[in-house]
């Protein structure tokens, strides 16, 4: 009786290893033209203003659900390193509806540009779901059964300089995500498509974006912008939660004319007036999105909403 209670414990516990559902996700690192300055340029300063538009999905799978996913997880991820302000989708959706911004125009850089000014940021990222692919793998024995699926991605990304309208990072990250379900006796887990495996793999394209976003912003210096000026008091869009603190020094400018290259026509920069310096002094409003700072030495015309201001060296 003991020898049977023991050889029925062995193979209610064969029973559960061999049926319980496994699931394993591999990251395949981004790869981009300048890895290794990327790799080697850590981040400082305060935390840099981005937005990120909703991805295309150039694959034929997942239409109407991919593209918006891709977005949403590489937001999440930007906003868990704590290295960045992220705008909401939502927001830069209703100024692409004021602006009369098309969809199929956000792949323009000069566009994105644009919009990014609007809304006062740094840098967008724009992307596309290039490739997406899901195989189903599996293995039938006397007495165990498995399924497996295997989802692969290719996410590519590209990073816009707002004020130039350049784009400074091309990038391109592949993600795999394995779900296997298995039976023992022809019992055990049973089901079809496991929609999980999008997520998990989109996330492992994503995750390595993060540091190399981080790295090529971090070769400029930190800017942000006057959202409002009284005679030597500025107010500007970045405050404690993006890292500002008081004494900062800023120095300000002002964009002016477009500079194209005189071979392809593209915006390579603007003329830039040098305004002068400021100090930051404190907090305005309960936000912790703006802060004021004094104009303390000025070199040229005098600051007003939509100038620039960037941390000193």
């Amino acid at each position: 009786m003991k020898k049977n209670k023991l050889m029925i414990a062995a193979a209610a516990a064969l029973l559960a290893s061999a049926c319980a559902p496994s699931k394993t996700v591999k990251q395949q690192q981004a790869t981009s033209v300048n890895e290794t300055e990327l790799v080697a340029s850590k981040y400082t300063g305060p935390k840099r203003r981005i937005g990120v538009v909703e991805f295309e999905n150039k694959s034929a799978y997942g239409q109407g659900r991919l593209g918006g996913a891709a977005s949403d997880i590489l937001v999440t991820e930007l906003v868990k390193s704590g290295k960045f302000i992220v705008v909401e989708r939502d927001r830069m959706n209703k100024i692409m509806e004021e602006q009369k911004f098309q969809a199929q125009g956000m792949t323009d850089p000069q566009t994105v540009a644009k919009m990014g000014q609007i809304l006062g940021l740094e840098a967008i990222v724009v992307g596309s779901v290039s490739q997406f692919g899901v195989k189903k793998e599996g293995s039938d024995y006397l007495l165990t059964q498995s399924k497996r699926q295997v989802a692969d991605v290719t996410v590519d990304i590209r990073l816009i300089d707002v004020q130039s309208g350049q784009v400074i990072l091309a990038d391109s990250g592949k993600g795999m995500a394995k779900s296997t379900k298995a039976s023992f006796l022809g019992m055990g887990t049973k089901g079809g498509y496991d929609e999980t495996l999008e997520g998990e793999a989109l996330r492992a394209a994503l995750v390595q974006f993060v540091t190399n976003i981080a790295s090529q912003l971090n070769k400029k210096p930190w800017s942000c912008m006057i959202a409002a000026a009284s005679a030597d008091q500025l107010y500007l869009n970045a405050g404690q939660d993006s890292g500002v603190t008081r004494g900062m020094k800023l120095d300000c400018y002002r964009l002016g004319a477009e500079i194209r290259d005189p071979r392809s026509n593209l915006v390579i920069g603007h003329v830039e007036e040098t305004l002068g310096r400021a100090e930051v002094t404190g907090e305005c409003g309960d936000s912790g999105d703006c802060s004021k700072a004094q104009f303390t030495k000025a070199s040229g015309g005098t600051p007003k909403a939509g100038d620039i201001c960037r941390l000193s060296k």
